[in-house]
């Protein structure tokens, strides 16, 4: 195939452009040096084209030239001659081809660009990134009407350089008008924010929420053109809220354009008037909710010692009323079981809100869902209110339990009341399940009474999304709790329409709209495998460092599989299984006069170095990994779970076997 001279002098530049910004020269450079240094003799100094050619391609260095080297070609035309999907053990390492959005003529669309960012001054010192450096960056999260959309990670700094689009289509509820474009008016009547959350991820992977905002689209129905930028000033979250983090410059821009725009008059007042409603129902509320808890502590004036919560702040410092954090929510298919919810739940990271000062005081923060799973982890609120949301769209009557653990400690957990009148708790941190039976406190000595086997001891309040009831029993005690939701002498309820006012789906309301659960982006059978490479390289560097030399066992390693896969089974349904064949296989593998040491131990991160150091804490862990003695074989397996929302559950074990010789 031959070039004109223009275009064949532009492909240079184009490969020259390219090998400088990539700095190939200075890294060819360096082989150069190397090869001279460590693979020719002194005496043969001599280097030909052939060897430095091979030295460039034994270090990959030829391959990442022709990867970053990206020829545009027909997509279709890829298409047709792509090999096979890759199998699950192998990354595909090409770059995604963009692909064009088919856009249904029929219905309406947002078009929200994020133009850039400024005035993010934490990061004002921050130094520019070196190409291929790790540094700490900045994602922005959406929610628009059951839609999520999750941008480009870019770097950390005071302008981070957001440049993204987002296509949100604006559809109406009703099913009878679905097929129909909506027009402006029946836009302005959709009062659904787009929610934005800015999550910012270090360089080790660990996630902080930044900034949540409740974006009001509709102003571009106003706008000329159907076209609107935005300044966006996100403020801090918890004790930050009044705090200004940084500036967001937005564009919106209706597809296809609006035949006939709205006024700002007339767009302003429909603004003033959702805000005036929703005022006046919180309003209501709030006198309602006065006047109920003035009744509940004339019952018994210690009431006011016990944990009932009515209100709590979100991650903007907003008080909203506890039950509009649950709502029915359905996990479509990547969600099994009402179990299977328990455990997701429960891989999602436990972290309490930040406290600026001592005291040991804890920061109320119950934050939204969306910054829950987009920061994927959160406190014990968080995952209540998720794991009841779950369990409620599994069709169970399902409730946030108040009140204390041990020592006094507040504490939030999950309670199903069964047809037959069966009580369960659920701790949403662990996944664990207890059945509670009350004890009777008026029951002579020798009736045995039961042993709780929870870690609850008080309980202030339950709520859902519906319903909401103080504990009025004499005692708040969880052993001595008797749950008959219909006695009023024992649980003192809220008006059902009072809370439908104020938590209420898809009517005027300053409480944000649930997002659906998205899957997991995560090759279960990829991260396995790297997390257990990375481990078997620590481990023998650290044997190395006790002059100690490392012996893989792989056949060994493989049959460690079937009991991780025991565990994870077991903590999900609470059956165990298949120990039985893996002991058989083990006592196979170890030969007469050897002794076996296994180590089972779960995290759910995905980082190797975190989960080595917090291994070698455990004496038992420790023993095996530093192992001496005669013809010493190591093993190690790790296997990852996935979950909705890239959570993951990662079993590792470590292993050894040795022949005895005391």
């Amino acid at each position: 195939m031959s070039l004109p001279p223009e275009k064949a002098s532009e492909l240079k530049q184009i490969i020259h452009q390219q090998l400088v910004k990539m700095d190939v020269h200075g890294r060819i450079r360096e082989v150069l040096a190397e090869t001279i240094r460590e693979e020719l003799a002194p005496e043969h100094q001599q280097l030909s084209t052939e060897d430095l050619i091979k030295a460039l391609r034994q270090r990959g260095i030829i391959d990442d030239v022709m990867k970053e080297l990206k020829f545009v070609t027909d997509v279709n035309e890829k298409e047709r001659t792509s090999a096979p999907k890759p199998s699950t053990h192998f990354v595909d390492r090409e770059p995604p081809v963009l692909k064009k959005t088919n856009i249904d003529p029929t219905r309406r669309y947002l078009y929200l660009q994020v133009l850039g960012g400024k005035a993010f001054l934490e990061h004002l010192q921050e130094p520019e990134p070196l190409p291929g450096q790790i540094c700490s960056t900045f994602t922005l999260c959406l929610h628009f009407r059951n839609q999520r959309f999750r941008s480009k990670p870019v770097p950390c700094a005071c302008e981070p350089d957001f440049h993204d689009g987002f296509l949100l289509e604006v559809h109406k509820d009703s099913l009878g008008d679905g097929s129909k474009m909506v027009d402006a008016t029946t836009m302005l009547s959709i009062c659904d924010p787009v929610h934005m959350v800015l999550i910012k991820t270090d360089t080790f992977g660990e996630t902080t929420l930044v900034a949540s905002y409740f974006l009001e689209w509709r102003s571009v129905l106003a706008a000329e053109n159907g076209i609107t930028n935005v300044a966006v000033e996100l403020l801090g979250v918890g004790t930050e809220s009044k705090v200004s983090v940084g500036v967001l410059n937005i564009r919106l821009e209706m597809y296809p354009q609006l035949n006939k725009t709205l006024s700002s008059e007339v767009t302003n007042t429909q603004f003033a008037l959702e805000r005036q409603k929703t005022a006046e129902k919180e309003r209501l509320f709030l006198v309602y909710a006065k006047q109920w808890w003035r009744e509940y502590l004339q019952i018994r004036p210690t009431h006011n010692i016990r944990l009932v919560k009515i209100f709590a702040q979100d991650e903007n410092g907003v008080n909203r009323p506890v039950c509009s954090y649950i709502r029915p929510l359905r996990a479509g298919r990547l969600l099994d079981t009402p179990r299977q919810a328990a455990r997701f739940v429960s891989v999602l990271g436990y972290e309490r809100a930040p406290v600026i000062g001592g005291g040991g005081g804890k920061q109320e923060q119950w934050c939204t869902l969306l910054a829950f799973l987009c920061r994927n982890k959160g406190d014990c609120e968080d995952h209540a209110n998720l794991l009841c949301s779950l369990l409620l769209g599994f069709g169970l009557e399902a409730f946030v339990c108040v009140g204390t653990k041990a020592k006094g400690v507040p504490h939030t957990w999950v309670m199903t009341c069964g047809t037959d009148g069966t009580v369960t708790f659920w701790e949403s941190l662990t996944g664990h399940r207890y059945i509670h039976r009350p004890i009777n406190p008026d029951d002579p000595p020798v009736v045995e009474q039961p042993k709780p086997l929870y870690p609850y001891r008080t309980i202030g309040c339950i709520f859902n999304h519906q319903k909401f009831f103080g504990n009025c029993q004499p005692s708040d005690a969880v052993e001595v709790c008797v749950f008959d939701l219909h006695d009023e002498s024992k649980w003192k309820p809220m008006s059902g329409e009072a809370i439908k006012s104020v938590c209420p789906p898809g009517t005027t309301s300053s409480v944000p709209p649930f997002p659906p659960l998205c899957a997991s982006t995560i090759d279960a059978a990829v991260t396995s495998n790297e997390i257990e490479l990375q481990l078997r390289i620590l481990v023998s560097e650290h044997r190395k460092d006790l002059g100690l030399s490392t012996v893989w066992d792989d056949h060994l390693s493989y049959l460690l599989s079937p009991a991780l896969a025991a565990y994870e089974l077991e903590r999900t349904t609470s059956i165990s299984a298949g120990n039985e064949e893996f002991q058989d296989a083990v006592r196979r593998a170890v030969p007469e006069g050897h002794t076996f040491k296994g180590f089972p131990i779960h995290f759910v991160y995905r980082n190797a170095r975190r989960a080595f150091a917090t291994c070698l804490r455990s004496p038992f862990c420790e023993e095996i990994i530093c192992c001496r003695g005669d013809q010493v074989r190591l093993a190690v397996r790790v296997r990852v779970f996935t979950y909705p929302e890239s959570a993951c559950a990662v079993w590792i074990m470590f292993a050894c076997k040795y022949r005895s010789v005391l």
